[in-house]
């Protein structure tokens, strides 16, 4: 097999059990990808394996067979930037915090590749946003798994945006932000700001002010095939556009079009494991 590797730069306590998977990997004759920054973090924490490693890039111009993902969410969300439209299937082994995208635990790293040829995994197609308008340059991702968020840049002010569903006017938010979350992530910014929680296998989207400044104004689930349009305004000359926690500035006034992209991510999950198990281990759901 072929697999790509990306990681969490700030995982010390994880490198002992990575370097033990590397030497499994090329003991049993696997070609392994690693994003240079993981590399880079190895070569300084434990030099001796690198020769387990067959590349070290951070283009996304590369052919695996999976990609796994070390970290925590945050660092999911940037493997599947890495993947990029290929559509790879996404392992998640969690050695941050939440990890609500991850499958495993850094313990149960030995037995992957087993276990996935065992079918002991599904995988879960889960869509991603895209801005299409305004454009971002090429050195910004415009794609985003969990949301897009318009917020304010000047902390004593609010945005007014103007929202349309497929051309057709919504509502004028006035509110701190605005998030525009896929099913995926609406367990993350947009839970936070009461946002309801989505089967994120779910074709729908999550509409969602942060501190609106009425109460009529609520989260709202949108099909999410449809095209969103947002006019944000606010009293100084920019707003801040963030995707997945990554952002830029743009002009206030300017049109933010955002849609369903046009290929999915792959998240691994374990066959036995349903959204209701995901739900009472991170967020104790149910708990009285």
């Amino acid at each position: 097999m072929i697999l790509a590797i990306y990681g969490s730069r700030r995982q010390k306590d994880a490198v002992p059990a990575l370097c033990a998977f590397l030497r499994h990997l090329k003991e049993e004759g696997h070609t392994v990808i690693m994003h240079t920054k993981l590399y880079n973090s190895l070569r300084d924490q434990a030099p001796e394996i690198l020769d387990c490693i067959t590349t070290a890039t951070d283009s996304s111009h590369f052919i695996a067979d999976l990609a796994i993902s070390f970290g925590g969410d945050g660092t999911f969300l940037r493997t599947a930037m890495w993947v990029g439209s290929k559509e790879l299937p996404i392992v998640g082994v969690n050695t941050g915090h939440l990890g609500f995208l991850s499958a495993l635990s850094i313990h149960d790293l030995p037995n992957l590749l087993e276990d996935i040829l065992a079918g002991k995994f599904r995988i879960e197609r889960r869509s991603l946003l895209e801005v299409l308008e305004p454009s971002l340059g090429d050195g910004f991702c415009r794609y985003a798994l969990n949301e897009v968020a318009v917020g304010k840049v000047e902390s004593a002010s609010m945005i007014t945006a103007q929202v349309c569903i497929d051309s057709l006017p919504l509502a004028n938010y006035r509110a701190d932000g605005l998030i525009v979350a896929t099913a995926t992530g609406s367990t993350a910014y947009s839970l936070s700001v009461g946002g309801p929680i989505v089967q994120p296998t779910l074709g729908v989207c999550v509409i969602s002010p942060v501190a609106a400044h009425s109460l009529t104004m609520r989260p709202l689930v949108a099909d999410a095939d449809s095209e969103i349009s947002i006019v944000p305004t606010t009293r100084g000359t920019h707003v801040r556009l963030a995707l997945d926690g990554r952002y830029t500035d743009v002009e206030a006034g300017t049109e933010i079009v955002i849609a369903k992209a046009s290929f999915d991510v792959l998240v691994m999950q374990l066959s036995d494991r349903t959204f209701a198990d995901i739900l009472k281990d991170k967020l104790l759901w149910g708990e009285q």
